[in-house]
């Protein structure tokens, strides 16, 4: 596209893009965490979820757009920069330089890419059988036991929450770049960079820590 022609216009529309996979992450990790406090709240919203037709038809196709483009376009910035850099060091500095999060985005958004792939796989693939494949009646009741069956495997617990580990190293540096590359830059800058690292730990472990939760309570 012509408007993502200049570098600027793409680190803002990737930044975009992220900023509104954060706030999908927020809301889908409010409804994860009802599992652990009240599962029938949990079934509620799930069903909610699962028949609202702007949630389906609407908001699921942005949010399936909204992952693709940001991956491309967080590849398209990976390899633009690199082909970029005409100096090759002499020796590295490690962290001095750059932390690990920062110069290994690409690897962790594709391990994060290649989780989500998992999580079709796991629970929207089956939904998509369960409503239109075998057309069964509709049943409130059943997605908590659902969710509570996807993680009876330790294998599958470990790699959710390996999964959310790099998570949690991409929004370290993501979500506090995001508005960097939007020119925000004022006297609310380091209070937001608090909130981001804090986010950045917070929504992972909460993830991780109903992961475990489920696992160990079968």
């Amino acid at each position: 596209m012509a408007i993502l022609s200049s570098s600027i216009a793409r680190k803002v529309a990737m930044a975009l893009s992220g900023l509104f996979l954060v706030l999908f992450l927020a809301q889908h990790f409010t409804i994860n965490i009802t599992s652990v406090i009240d599962p029938e709240t949990f079934n509620n919203l799930s069903h909610f979820m699962g028949h609202n037709f702007v949630v389906q038809f609407i908001a699921q196709p942005i949010l399936i757009f909204g992952v693709v483009f940001h991956f491309i376009m967080g590849l398209v910035l990976e390899i633009r920069n690199r082909n970029a850099r005409q100096i090759n060091y002499v020796s590295f500095k490690g962290n001095k330089n750059s932390t690990w999060a920062s110069r290994n985005m690409i690897i962790s958004g594709a391990v994060i890419l290649a989780f989500l792939g998992l999580h079709f796989y796991d629970f929207w693939f089956p939904e998509i059988v369960h409503k239109y494949v075998e057309s069964n009646p509709l049943d409130a009741t059943r997605y908590y036991p659902e969710l509570l069956h996807k993680f009876e495997s330790p294998v599958r617990t470990g790699l959710y929450c390996l999964a959310f580990v790099l998570l949690a190293l991409h929004l370290w540096h993501g979500f506090s770049s995001s508005f960097q590359s939007m020119g925000w830059n004022n006297k609310y800058s380091k209070g937001l960079r608090g909130f981001t690292q804090f986010y950045a730990i917070f929504i992972p472990l909460g993830f991780i820590f109903i992961a475990l939760y489920l696992h160990f309570n079968q």
